[in-house]
């Protein structure tokens, strides 16, 4: 059975989907981590594939950029394919000098002043939260590979350009305790909630707002080996 977004069928796609925005991330993923390797998607280019990786089902899928892409792929995936588990892995905006570019951070919640939520089935809160099973799962392949992870808030953006001054970065990161900004995981973790599934996300700081370092789209597709490796061992954890 397909969607409108998505032509797999039931069966093509694992229990535990990774989720980098990017497809050429998926791709990539999908190259040089899995075995086994079959695409179940490329309608609007955005590529999904599932092979094994220590001989356990995998699947990879973009996303595509902010809440109301990953909001309908997510949708789709929980509601149509059967799946249980969606890691979201991306790339973020540092907003505290405490993090320095690479470093991978695990979403503790998801701030947004997005209305995704409220028109979606009227959450009124501005705050989503993963799964914490999802999260100790990842938190213990974190360990396991020994990569430092550090597990915080982040601030989920619906404007990528925003105009003005940076002043509204100290407000959340006290308010809020947002150490970084992405486009997407309040909206996942709210289709998680309402489906009764389960979501997380980890992120790779790929610039900083606060010391405006940065890596390039290169990089951020192709480098973030850290991340992709702790989803992974995450995926198959039983």
């Amino acid at each position: 059975m397909s969607t409108p977004h998505n032509k797999a069928k039931k069966g093509e796609i694992a229990k535990t989907v990774l989720m980098p925005g990017d497809p050429l991330r998926a791709k990539f993923i999908a190259d040089n981590y899995l075995e086994n390797v079959k695409m179940f998607n490329d309608v609007r280019n955005m590529y999904g594939y599932t092979g094994t990786y220590k001989g356990k089902e995998v699947s990879v899928m973009g996303s595509g950029m902010g809440m109301p892409s990953i909001g309908i792929y997510s949708y789709e995936l929980y509601s149509q394919y059967d799946v249980e588990n969606i890691i979201r892995i991306g790339s973020a905006g540092a907003y505290t000098t405490d993090l320095n570019l690479y470093d991978v951070v695990l979403a503790k919640n998801a701030y947004s002043e997005s209305s995704f939520a409220k028109v979606q089935s009227g959450y009124e809160s501005n705050i989503t939260y993963p799964d914490d099973q999802l999260n100790e799962k990842i938190t213990k392949a974190a360990k396991k590979l020994n990569i430092p992870l550090t597990y915080a808030p982040i601030h989920s953006a619906d404007v990528f350009y925003r105009e003005g001054n940076r002043d509204y970065i100290p407000v959340l990161l006290k308010e809020y305790g947002t150490v970084a900004c992405e486009m997407e995981s309040f909206a996942l973790f709210h289709n998680a909630k309402v489906l009764n599934k389960k979501a997380a996300c980890l992120v790779t700081i790929s610039d900083s707002m606060v010391t405006y370092a940065q890596t390039s789209a290169e990089e951020r597709q192709n480098a973030l080996t850290n991340m992709i490796q702790i989803a992974l061992e995450a995926a198959i954890d039983e």
